[in-house]
Protein backbone atom coordinates (compact mmCIF):
# COMPACT_ATOMS: atom_id res chain seq x y z
CA UNK A 1 0.00 0.00 0.00
CA UNK A 2 1.13 3.60 -1.14
CA UNK A 3 1.44 6.35 1.52
CA UNK A 4 -1.55 8.19 -0.71
CA UNK A 5 -3.20 4.87 -0.12
CA UNK A 6 -3.10 4.70 3.28
CA UNK A 7 -3.85 8.01 4.19
CA UNK A 8 -6.26 8.26 1.96
CA UNK A 9 -8.64 5.56 4.03
CA UNK A 10 -7.96 7.43 7.25
CA UNK A 11 -9.06 10.97 5.67
CA UNK A 12 -12.86 9.15 5.10
CA UNK A 13 -13.21 9.19 9.15
CA UNK A 14 -12.54 12.82 9.87
CA UNK A 15 -12.16 16.15 8.71
CA UNK A 16 -8.80 16.61 10.33
CA UNK A 17 -5.90 17.28 8.36
CA UNK A 18 -4.33 14.19 8.98
CA UNK A 19 -1.11 12.55 6.19
CA UNK A 20 -0.08 15.96 4.61
CA UNK A 21 2.17 16.02 2.18
CA UNK A 22 5.97 17.72 1.47
CA UNK A 23 7.54 19.65 -0.76
CA UNK A 24 11.05 19.66 0.33
CA UNK A 25 11.52 21.66 3.31
CA UNK A 26 7.58 22.33 3.81
CA UNK A 27 4.38 21.58 2.75
CA UNK A 28 2.61 20.39 -0.60
CA UNK A 29 1.38 23.47 -2.22
CA UNK A 30 -2.33 21.96 -2.60
CA UNK A 31 -1.96 21.71 1.30
CA UNK A 32 -1.21 25.41 1.39
CA UNK A 33 -3.85 26.30 -0.28
CA UNK A 34 -6.34 24.16 0.76
CA UNK A 35 -5.44 25.42 4.73
CA UNK A 36 -5.66 29.60 3.68
CA UNK A 37 -9.20 28.59 2.20
CA UNK A 38 -10.65 26.95 5.33
CA UNK A 39 -9.21 30.17 6.93
CA UNK A 40 -10.99 32.27 4.92
CA UNK A 41 -13.85 30.33 5.32
CA UNK A 42 -14.05 30.64 8.94
CA UNK A 43 -12.82 34.44 8.80
CA UNK A 44 -15.96 35.16 6.59
CA UNK A 45 -18.54 33.16 9.05
CA UNK A 46 -17.50 35.22 11.97
CA UNK A 47 -17.39 38.39 10.30
CA UNK A 48 -20.27 38.61 7.50
CA UNK A 49 -23.61 39.36 8.66
CA UNK A 50 -26.66 36.57 8.64
CA UNK A 51 -29.07 37.44 5.70
CA UNK A 52 -32.06 37.78 8.09
CA UNK A 53 -34.10 38.49 5.25
CA UNK A 54 -33.25 35.04 3.61
CA UNK A 55 -33.36 33.17 7.10
CA UNK A 56 -36.99 34.96 7.54
CA UNK A 57 -38.15 33.89 3.91
CA UNK A 58 -36.89 30.44 4.47
CA UNK A 59 -38.63 30.01 8.04
CA UNK A 60 -42.06 30.80 6.11
CA UNK A 61 -41.31 28.81 3.42
CA UNK A 62 -41.46 25.93 5.32
CA UNK A 63 -44.78 27.26 7.55
CA UNK A 64 -42.84 28.29 10.51
CA UNK A 65 -44.35 31.55 10.67
CA UNK A 66 -42.57 34.91 10.67
CA UNK A 67 -40.04 35.46 13.01
CA UNK A 68 -39.94 38.50 15.68
CA UNK A 69 -36.28 40.10 15.65
CA UNK A 70 -34.39 41.42 18.42
CA UNK A 71 -30.81 42.67 18.18
CA UNK A 72 -28.09 43.11 21.05
CA UNK A 73 -26.39 46.22 22.05
CA UNK A 74 -23.34 46.12 20.00
CA UNK A 75 -23.05 48.11 16.84
CA UNK A 76 -21.09 45.67 14.53
CA UNK A 77 -19.24 42.72 14.14
CA UNK A 78 -15.79 44.58 15.48
CA UNK A 79 -17.86 45.42 18.63
CA UNK A 80 -19.61 42.04 18.81
CA UNK A 81 -15.86 40.61 18.84
CA UNK A 82 -14.42 43.04 21.26
CA UNK A 83 -17.74 43.31 23.66
CA UNK A 84 -19.16 40.10 24.86
CA UNK A 85 -20.91 42.06 27.34
CA UNK A 86 -22.85 43.97 25.19
CA UNK A 87 -23.74 40.92 23.05
CA UNK A 88 -25.65 39.41 25.98
CA UNK A 89 -28.22 42.26 26.21
CA UNK A 90 -30.59 42.68 23.90
CA UNK A 91 -31.72 46.25 22.90
CA UNK A 92 -35.06 46.43 22.91
CA UNK A 93 -37.73 43.82 23.78
CA UNK A 94 -40.88 46.07 24.09
CA UNK A 95 -42.12 44.62 20.89
CA UNK A 96 -42.30 40.98 21.82
CA UNK A 97 -45.00 39.79 23.53
CA UNK A 98 -44.93 39.42 27.24
CA UNK A 99 -45.85 36.25 29.59
CA UNK A 100 -47.10 34.18 26.72
CA UNK A 101 -47.07 30.86 29.10
CA UNK A 102 -45.60 28.54 26.28
CA UNK A 103 -44.07 26.03 27.46
CA UNK A 104 -40.97 25.98 24.95
CA UNK A 105 -39.58 29.48 23.32
CA UNK A 106 -37.12 29.20 20.40
CA UNK A 107 -34.22 32.00 19.68
CA UNK A 108 -32.20 31.92 16.43
CA UNK A 109 -28.90 33.57 17.48
CA UNK A 110 -25.90 34.44 14.90
CA UNK A 111 -23.31 33.87 17.65
CA UNK A 112 -19.57 33.33 15.85
CA UNK A 113 -21.17 31.79 12.52
CA UNK A 114 -24.15 33.57 11.10
CA UNK A 115 -23.49 31.33 8.25
CA UNK A 116 -24.31 28.21 10.38
CA UNK A 117 -27.87 29.88 11.31
CA UNK A 118 -28.62 30.22 7.33
CA UNK A 119 -27.47 26.95 6.41
CA UNK A 120 -29.13 24.79 9.39
CA UNK A 121 -31.66 26.72 11.58
CA UNK A 122 -34.49 26.28 9.18
CA UNK A 123 -34.48 22.83 9.01
CA UNK A 124 -33.41 22.44 12.84
CA UNK A 125 -36.50 24.13 13.63
CA UNK A 126 -39.00 22.43 11.22
CA UNK A 127 -37.73 19.45 13.23
CA UNK A 128 -38.07 20.41 16.50
CA UNK A 129 -41.48 21.26 15.97
CA UNK A 130 -42.06 18.43 14.61
CA UNK A 131 -40.77 16.61 17.26
CA UNK A 132 -42.10 18.96 20.36
CA UNK A 133 -45.47 19.53 19.20
CA UNK A 134 -48.54 19.37 19.87
CA UNK A 135 -47.02 18.15 23.47
CA UNK A 136 -45.78 21.14 23.99
CA UNK A 137 -46.77 25.02 22.96
CA UNK A 138 -44.50 27.07 21.47
CA UNK A 139 -43.70 30.65 21.91
CA UNK A 140 -43.63 32.73 18.56
CA UNK A 141 -40.04 32.36 17.23
CA UNK A 142 -36.97 34.76 17.57
CA UNK A 143 -34.17 35.96 15.65
CA UNK A 144 -31.33 37.32 17.55
CA UNK A 145 -28.85 39.35 15.67
CA UNK A 146 -25.01 39.97 17.19
CA UNK A 147 -26.17 37.94 20.18
CA UNK A 148 -24.59 35.58 22.66
CA UNK A 149 -26.15 32.60 24.00
CA UNK A 150 -27.03 34.94 27.15
CA UNK A 151 -29.30 37.01 25.56
CA UNK A 152 -32.03 34.27 25.31
CA UNK A 153 -32.37 34.50 28.90
CA UNK A 154 -34.03 37.98 28.98
CA UNK A 155 -35.79 36.69 25.83
CA UNK A 156 -37.32 33.63 27.50
CA UNK A 157 -38.05 35.70 30.92
CA UNK A 158 -39.76 38.25 28.75
CA UNK A 159 -42.21 35.95 27.16
CA UNK A 160 -42.58 33.83 29.93
CA UNK A 161 -41.67 30.55 28.74
CA UNK A 162 -40.53 27.71 30.95
CA UNK A 163 -38.02 26.37 28.81
CA UNK A 164 -35.84 28.18 26.35
CA UNK A 165 -33.72 26.65 23.40
CA UNK A 166 -30.58 29.21 21.85
CA UNK A 167 -29.75 27.78 18.29
CA UNK A 168 -26.57 29.50 17.85
CA UNK A 169 -23.74 29.54 15.82
CA UNK A 170 -20.46 27.78 17.27
CA UNK A 171 -16.86 29.37 16.54
CA UNK A 172 -15.92 28.14 13.38
CA UNK A 173 -12.86 25.64 12.81
CA UNK A 174 -11.02 25.29 10.12
CA UNK A 175 -12.52 22.08 8.85
CA UNK A 176 -16.07 23.39 9.97
CA UNK A 177 -17.32 26.99 9.63
CA UNK A 178 -21.30 26.31 10.25
CA UNK A 179 -22.08 24.58 12.90
CA UNK A 180 -24.65 25.37 15.38
CA UNK A 181 -25.03 24.32 19.03
CA UNK A 182 -28.39 23.94 20.55
CA UNK A 183 -28.54 25.90 24.45
CA UNK A 184 -31.27 24.37 26.43
CA UNK A 185 -32.23 26.63 29.86
CA UNK A 186 -34.68 25.61 31.90
CA UNK A 187 -36.40 28.68 33.65
CA UNK A 188 -34.68 31.00 31.85
CA UNK A 189 -34.04 34.68 33.51
CA UNK A 190 -30.92 37.27 33.50
CA UNK A 191 -28.06 35.89 35.02
CA UNK A 192 -28.62 32.38 34.65
CA UNK A 193 -24.82 30.86 34.83
CA UNK A 194 -23.45 28.67 31.95
CA UNK A 195 -23.39 25.50 34.79
CA UNK A 196 -27.22 25.83 34.68
CA UNK A 197 -27.47 24.99 30.55
CA UNK A 198 -27.36 22.04 28.74
CA UNK A 199 -25.86 22.06 25.32
CA UNK A 200 -26.14 19.57 21.90
CA UNK A 201 -23.42 20.92 19.87
CA UNK A 202 -21.47 19.91 15.99
CA UNK A 203 -25.37 19.90 14.30
CA UNK A 204 -24.15 20.19 10.84
CA UNK A 205 -24.82 17.30 8.49
CA UNK A 206 -23.98 15.13 7.05
CA UNK A 207 -20.81 15.43 8.70
CA UNK A 208 -21.93 16.44 12.37
CA UNK A 209 -25.19 15.71 14.25
CA UNK A 210 -28.38 15.87 11.99
CA UNK A 211 -31.48 17.61 12.70
CA UNK A 212 -33.41 14.87 13.06
CA UNK A 213 -31.15 13.43 15.66
CA UNK A 214 -30.28 16.78 17.29
CA UNK A 215 -34.44 17.11 18.21
CA UNK A 216 -34.47 13.60 20.00
CA UNK A 217 -32.22 14.88 22.22
CA UNK A 218 -33.82 18.26 23.00
CA UNK A 219 -36.55 16.04 23.02
CA UNK A 220 -35.43 13.98 26.06
CA UNK A 221 -33.84 16.50 27.85
CA UNK A 222 -37.22 18.88 27.68
CA UNK A 223 -38.76 16.37 29.88
CA UNK A 224 -35.72 15.82 31.57
CA UNK A 225 -35.90 19.47 32.79
CA UNK A 226 -39.44 19.46 33.38
CA UNK A 227 -39.10 16.07 35.57
CA UNK A 228 -36.10 17.12 37.23
CA UNK A 229 -37.19 21.02 38.01
CA UNK A 230 -34.37 22.81 36.23
CA UNK A 231 -31.13 21.92 33.92
CA UNK A 232 -27.81 21.99 34.17
CA UNK A 233 -25.02 19.84 35.17
CA UNK A 234 -27.60 17.71 37.10
CA UNK A 235 -29.63 17.37 33.72
CA UNK A 236 -28.13 14.12 31.79
CA UNK A 237 -29.10 13.37 27.96
CA UNK A 238 -31.43 9.87 28.06
CA UNK A 239 -32.22 9.91 24.39
CA UNK A 240 -29.58 6.76 24.21
CA UNK A 241 -31.61 4.91 26.50
CA UNK A 242 -35.24 5.85 25.29
CA UNK A 243 -34.48 5.04 21.68
CA UNK A 244 -33.27 1.54 23.08
CA UNK A 245 -36.08 0.97 24.75
CA UNK A 246 -38.45 1.45 21.98
CA UNK A 247 -36.37 -0.96 19.89
CA UNK A 248 -37.45 -3.42 21.86
CA UNK A 249 -36.21 -6.94 20.79
CA UNK A 250 -34.37 -5.33 17.92
CA UNK A 251 -32.37 -3.84 20.35
CA UNK A 252 -30.92 -7.06 20.90
CA UNK A 253 -30.31 -8.51 18.01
Amino acid sequence: MSDDDFWAALRRTTQSRIGLGRAGDTMALGDVLAFRAAHAQARDAVHVPVDVDALVADLESRGLGTPLLVASKVADRGEYLRRPDLGRQPRDLEHLPRDTGADIGIVLADGLSGQALTDHAPALVAALVERLTPRYSLAPLVVATNARVALGDHVGAHLGVETLLVLVGERPGLSVPSSLGIYLTHHPRPGRRDSERNCVSNVHPPDGLDHAHAARIVDALVAGARDLGESGVRLKDTSRSLDAAADGPAALS
